[in-house]
């Protein structure tokens, strides 16, 4: 897989757009979050393209970049699924948000504190920080977002979860140094599976939902 400052962007606009196109598929204001998982995903890949660009560093773009990879996802991730589920399965997942909070503030602390900077590695991006208690907060941000999703209360969010999570092993056996650059490229690939479940016919999306209606 070769990636670029090019690539970045064309990945980036394409996934903001389809993040624009699940959004305006939303059928309540708890789906929005979800519906707007792309969105910011695609940014995402918009901003890391300016870091390429930049050729690294530690400027602006890194610093934005880190900010949405590390603190704002392992919020909004498990928040945005537990605020979309059906009531039966939010109790679960206040877990997921619970280790999202916690890692977060201490994610965001870490960047107030010290210093990210991207390297340019042929063709992929390195980011560095050196974080305290660096294992735990890596498992507390997978919990928050690969556990959320897995845990999600529709099938077609439990399916991105399946995805990230083997896109998650996949990119830390592939690239070690360059894991979080590459996983959330993957995972902004993946988020396309959001805009199949807004596409799904009401009520499919949330099958526990045909199990709490009354009968008749």
């Amino acid at each position: 897989m070769c990636w670029s400052a090019t690539a970045d962007l064309v990945a980036g606009t394409a996934i903001t757009a389809i993040g624009v196109a699940c959004v305006a598929r939303v059928r309540s204001a708890r789906e929005l979050p979800l519906a707007a998982l792309p969105l910011i995903l695609g940014a995402h890949q918009i901003v890391e393209a300016a870091v390429w660009r930049a050729g690294g560093g530690s400027g602006p773009a890194t610093l934005a970049w880190a900010v949405v990879a590390l603190p704002l996802l392992a919020v909004w991730v498990p928040l945005a699924v537990l605020v979309a589920a059906p009531p039966g399965a939010r109790r679960r997942l206040a877990v997921p948000l619970a280790v999202g909070l916690t890692t977060a503030g201490a994610l965001g602390h870490a960047l107030t504190h010290r210093t990210v900077t991207a390297e340019i590695r042929d063709h992929t991006v390195g980011y560095v920080i050196d974080l305290p208690y660096a294992v735990p907060l890596v498992v507390g941000y997978l919990v928050a977002t690969v556990g959320a999703l897995l845990l999600g209360g529709d099938r077609w969010v439990r399916l991105l979860g399946v995805v990230v999570a083997l896109g998650a092993v996949v990119c830390a056996a592939l690239w070690r140094l360059e894991y979080v650059s590459t996983w959330c490229a993957l995972a902004a690939v993946a988020s396309v599976v959001l805009l199949v479940r807004g596409r799904a016919p009401a009520g499919a999306a949330n099958p526990a939902n045909d199990r709490n209606r009354p009968p008749g």
